[in-house]
C-alpha cells in the first residue's frame, strides 16, 4: 500500500513537471524575443518598410530574417557567457537545475540592464513595490519581473524614434512631390506612384542599409 502510495505521488510530481516543462517551452519563443534586440530591429524594419511606402516590400519574412541576424550578431557575447557559466557546467553535471537557471540569466539581465532606461527602471521599481536601485550593481539584484518590463519598454521606446527619424526624408519627398502635382493641376494622379522611385533612389543612393544596419548594431550597449 505504501509503494503504491509512493508511485502514485512520483506519477504526481513527474506530471507536473512535465506540464511546467512544456509551459516554458510554450513562452519560450517570446521570452526569447523580448529578452533580445529582436523587438528594436523588426520595429524599425517596418517602419522603414511603411515610410518608403512600398507597400509588402521588402516581405515579412526577410524583415524577421534580418532582424534575427542583426539579434544573432548582437548577442553571441551574451550567449557565449551563458554557455560557458551556466550550459557547460550543467551539461557537465557540476551544478543543479536551479543553479543553471541563476546563472543562465546573470549574462542576459546584464544586458538587458545596459540598454533599459533609468526611468523605465523606476516607473516598474515603485509599480513593483521595489526599492529602485542607485547604481549599476544595485540593479544586477532586481527581480526579472521587473527588468523585463523595464527593458521592453525602453526598447519600444528606441524603436519609435529611430521609426520617427526615418519618416522625416522621406516625408519630405511625399510634401515636394503632391506640391508639385497641385501646382501642375494633376490633382487625379496618386503622389505615391511619383513619390516611391524618389524614395527608393534616395535610399540607395545614401547607402540605406549599410547606414540602418550599423546605426542598430552600435546602438546596443
Amino acid at each position: 500500500m505504501g509503494d503504491a502510495l509512493i508511485n502514485v505521488n512520483g506519477s504526481n510530481v513527474q506530471a507536473l513537471d512535465i506540464m511546467l516543462l512544456m509551459t516554458v517551452m510554450t513562452l519560450l519563443p517570446s521570452l526569447v524575443v523580448m529578452m533580445t534586440s529582436f523587438t528594436r530591429y523588426v520595429m524599425v524594419f517596418s517602419f522603414l518598410r511603411t515610410a518608403m511606402g512600398t507597400q509588402q516590400n521588402p516581405p515579412n519574412l526577410v524583415l524577421v530574417g534580418m532582424a534575427l541576424m542583426l539579434t544573432l550578431f548582437v548577442m553571441t557575447p551574451t550567449l557565449s557567457a551563458i554557455k560557458e557559466e551556466a550550459f557547460d557546467p550543467y551539461t557537465a553535471g557540476e551544478i543543479s537545475q536551479e543553479e543553471f537557471f541563476d546563472r543562465a540569466q546573470a549574462p542576459l539581465k546584464e544586458f538587458m540592464l545596459d540598454n533599459t532606461e533609468i526611468a523605465a527602471q523606476q516607473l516598474y521599481c515603485d509599480i513593483a513595490g521595489v526599492a529602485a536601485p542607485q547604481s549599476q550593481d544595485e540593479a544586477r539584484d532586481l527581480p526579472m519581473r521587473v527588468v523585463l518590463p523595464a527593458y521592453v519598454t525602453s526598447e519600444l521606446k528606441a524603436a519609435f524614434l529611430i521609426g520617427f527619424l526615418l519618416y522625416i526624408p522621406f516625408l519630405l519627398i511625399d510634401i515636394i512631390v503632391s506640391s508639385t502635382l497641385m501646382s501642375m493641376g494633376m490633382v487625379m494622379l496618386p503622389p505615391s506612384m511619383i513619390s516611391t522611385p524618389f524614395k527608393i533612389l534616395l535610399f540607395i543612393m545614401l547607402d540605406g542599409w549599410s547606414l540602418l544596419f550599423s546605426t542598430l548594431v552600435r546602438g546596443i550597449n
